[in-house]
């Protein structure tokens, strides 16, 4: 499954966050890349809203590799930024992290793709001008997407 959503607001960021937060499963890996200030943290709140984390908590971690969060499901939220290498993530360990029993969001994802499973659902964000954003997510097809695609429909252009 390949679709782009526009997001007009952060709300909107948030709320794609959400409605995908909503069905992840553990075990499930996202890879967000994009640019610097794209909304990749915006949409990281969203998700740990989703799994009952406050949005409050979800910072960008910038300089913190891997915050663990407790909700729903156990939630690590990896800012790969400030690594230099995937041989430095390998190790830290994070090919443990993002092939263990939670969820992973992993923020700049780029920079690690040798260790992230095929199959993860992988979401880059464009910075189109001011707020407006393009969310282009890209995941295995899945019965999942399918409720996922209901909650979002109204980000979908021309819908």
């Amino acid at each position: 499954m390949e679709i782009e959503l526009l997001s007009s607001r952060e709300e909107d960021t948030i709320h794609v966050g959400r409605a995908l937060g909503n069905i992840l499963e553990p075990g499930d890996v996202v890879a967000l890349t994009g640019d610097l200030g794209a909304g990749k943290t915006a949409f990281c709140k969203g998700v740990g809203e989703a799994l009952g984390i406050p949005s409050g908590r979800i910072v960008s971690p910038s300089f913190t590799i891997v915050t663990e969060h407790r909700g729903r499901l156990p939630l690590s939220h990896i800012d790969v930024y400030r690594l230099s290498s995937e041989e430095e993530a390998l190790d830290i360990g994070l090919d443990e992290i993002v092939s263990g029993k939670r969820v992973c969001l992993v923020e700049w994802a780029e920079k690690i793709r040798i260790l992230l499973p095929n199959d993860c659902i992988r979401i880059t964000f464009h910075i189109l001008s001011g707020e407006m954003r393009r969310l282009s997510v890209e995941a295995r097809d899945d019965p999942r997407f399918g409720t996922f695609l209901s909650r979002v429909k109204h980000l979908i252009p021309g819908d």
